[in-house]
């Protein structure tokens, strides 16, 4: 089994533009493909997993989200690094569409979609990071016992200064931030 990091998109990846519904909205931040790269080199698989609330508010398409992580894929790639998958979940319990209302385990802080990916691609979630911008990203971690990483990007700042935060949450400036913090911490820097 290998380790894993996962990564929020957007805010994590990407910059955070609200709802991504067009294709040249998207904007990666400069360091992300670099960091993945790093990642894939020192024997992680990166996998994004990311809750798309847009299409179930009737606001992006499902087929658009799809069309826009086969660009990550080929744009990563094009760059030399590896996502070894993007799973998404479409779903809210108060959805404006009814085909997307329910309460699924797949929506972050759930674990579905960290779950599906471990048995997708043989991964062990105990050696495994989860990265994002939001706490309910470092919630997720904690469930499947990886280890979870906020960032300062997208939400992150605000999301630092709520006085809920994690007793033992570990906050770092952004991907490639945590992506050294990992690399040391696992001795591959």
């Amino acid at each position: 089994m290998t380790p894993a990091v996962f990564l929020d998109r957007d805010g994590t990846l990407n910059e955070d533009v609200g709802h991504l519904d067009r294709l040249e909205r998207l904007t990666l931040f400069p360091f992300a493909i670099d960091a993945v790269r790093l990642l894939n080199q020192a024997g992680f698989r990166v996998v994004v997993v990311t809750n798309q609330g847009g299409v179930a508010a009737g606001m992006v398409e499902e087929r658009f989200v799809v069309e826009l992580h086969e660009l990550l894929q080929r744009r990563f790639a094009a760059g030399g690094a590896t996502i070894a998958g993007i799973y998404h979940c479409p779903h809210d319990p108060e959805a404006a569409i009814p085909a997307y209302r329910r309460t699924c385990d797949c929506r972050k802080p759930a674990s579905g979609m960290l779950r599906r990916a471990a048995t997708d691609l043989d991964l062990d979630l105990s050696r495994s990071y989860m990265i994002g911008d939001k706490w309910t990203d470092v919630a997720v971690a904690t469930q499947v016992g990886a280890t979870g990483m906020l960032v300062r990007t997208g939400y992150g700042v605000t999301q630092e200064a709520r006085p809920n935060r994690p007793p033992d949450a570990v906050v770092v400036d952004d991907l490639m931030a945590a992506t050294v913090r990992i690399l040391e911490q696992t001795g591959s820097l």
